[in-house]
């Protein structure tokens, strides 16, 4: 079982108190939807989706393990700017709005029940969504992917396995014998085959580059792609240049594609 301890060290939650649930900078709808998994209890999750008529494609945004969705009004804004897409963003069991307590495999059965709804909600087939993460929600991400597919797999600032980050952080302690949070994203990607675009700052002291090249490398893709943040830092947002490298990817490998009919 995860410890307090370690529980409050990979899933720092803001408290919901924290950040402006009311926002108008953006048109969404708060939704509800609700997550299972072998074993694990039923829990409700909410996010924020923000449609976009004539949308190209559909988007979901996994958030780091210090987000929650309040945080990401500038992320849907630029994503729908940049990629014309429908978003969701959501949070995991013990984020935000939603139920439960956070774990592995409840966050991964969180990302499940999100890629679902989504694909239910704007009626394209999960595969056919765009799965982001950042941080933890990249781990989260890859998770999804390797199980369920995805049209492109986006991941930024993301870890190898959480246990390297541990002991790279904790270099005298033996974390990696008593973790029981693991993410092992290297063994999960190497079952994805689709497309990969990765962003890792040169400057991130939080998850070291060498980290997301291990991870970049395990993935067996013949389509995948390294953004190098020059100077980005771990906690600060992805600069422009990476939309605009995003949605040249996603039109590189959709290849001329009609747009989506409008969310519902």
């Amino acid at each position: 079982m995860i410890s307090t301890l370690e529980r409050s060290l990979v899933y720092p939650a803001p408290p919901v108190s924290r950040g402006n649930w009311d926002s108008r900078w953006i048109e969404k709808e708060d939704v509800w939807f609700q997550s299972r998994g072998a074993g694990l209890e039923t829990a409700s999750l909410n996010g924020w989706f923000a449609p976009l008529r004539g949308a190209k494609r559909v988007v979901l945004y996994a958030h780091g393990q210090s987000e929650h969705v309040p945080n990401l009004v500038s992320v849907i804004a630029r994503l729908q700017e940049s990629v014309q897409a429908s978003v969701l963003v959501y949070d995991y069991r013990g984020y935000g709005k939603s139920e439960g307590r956070p774990t592995e495999a409840g966050c991964i059965a969180d990302g499940l029940a999100a890629q679902q709804w989504l694909a239910e909600r704007t009626g394209v087939l999960p595969e056919d969504i765009v799965l982001i993460g950042r941080s933890l929600g990249g781990a989260v991400s890859v998770a999804v992917a390797a199980e369920r597919g995805a049209k492109a797999l986006v991941l930024e600032n993301t870890f190898s396995r959480l246990t390297d980050i541990a002991a790279y952080r904790f270099p005298w302690a033996p974390v990696r014998n008593f973790m029981s949070e693991r993410y092992d994203s290297v063994e999960r990607i190497r079952r994805y085959h689709g497309p990969l675009l990765q962003m890792h700052g040169t400057r991130d002291r939080v998850v070291p580059a060498k980290f997301a090249r291990q991870l970049f490398a395990a993935c067996p893709s013949q389509q995948k792609r390294f953004f190098v943040c020059r100077g980005g830092k771990h906690y600060e947002p992805a600069p422009l240049e990476f939309y605009s490298a995003l949605g040249q990817f996603l039109a590189e490998i959709e290849g001329g594609r009609k747009p989506l009919p409008a969310a519902r």
